[in-house]
């Protein structure tokens, strides 16, 4: 039998693939997450390797500074921080820190808020505004990112924004990485080489 009649007869005879489709439409379209403890799954995609993110928790907004200086100084970075001008974090007792609000090339730490964490992928969804500019958090070697925990949905459908809608909003799924180099990965390629989440428990 010539090529060409063997791949007619495979095109009129049962499809090869039909086992394949059927054991994918047989598969839920979304991975199971358990309502009830969406903080649990959300930090459980935290941990894994792709998205590779550290964390906190805290249980007021007066306790972040205290947990933001914990973590540099186990970084053994300064206590150097960009800090976005939202006016939720003005209440806070940065005292022990040098804050800006402009971000260098190569700033060493910012924080941001997000406003959604979603549990299914372990991702990140921040809005760009006046008091939540996006250039810091691409530019920083620590994203430090404060979410509260009632923010957390279970799937990404879930996730869109409730009220009026910025301008742009962006999501992030840990750290960037590449293995364009020699198929070496490189954390950091693009953007943070850490993310480290705060959750807010008030």
């Amino acid at each position: 039998m010539s090529a060409r009649n063997a791949i007619l007869a495979r095109l009129e005879g049962p499809t090869p693939f039909a086992a394949e489709a059927a054991a994918l439409l047989g598969t839920p379209e979304r991975p199971a997450v358990e309502a009830s403890n969406l903080e649990a799954e959300f930090l459980a995609r935290l941990a894994l390797p792709s998205v590779n993110a550290s964390h906190d928790r805290i249980a007021s907004l007066a306790d972040l500074p205290a947990a933001i200086a914990r973590y540099l100084i186990a970084q053994k970075e300064p206590l150097t921080l960009c800090c976005p001008p939202d006016p939720r974090l003005t209440a806070c007792d940065w005292s022990a820190f040098t804050l800006h609000a402009d971000a260098a090339p190569d700033e060493g730490a910012t924080l941001a808020i997000a406003r959604k964490g979603i549990a299914e992928t372990g991702s990140l969804i921040f809005e760009t505004s006046p008091v939540a500019p996006m250039l810091p958090n691409f530019l920083t070697l620590h994203h430090i990112v404060l979410l509260a925990t009632r923010d957390i949905d279970a799937h990404l459908e879930d996730a869109p924004l409730p009220g009026p809608q910025p301008r742009a909003h962006y999501w992030i799924t840990g750290v960037s990485g590449t293995t364009d180099i020699e198929g070496t990965y490189v954390r950091g390629a693009h953007g943070p080489r850490f993310l480290h989440v705060i959750l807010l428990q008030e």
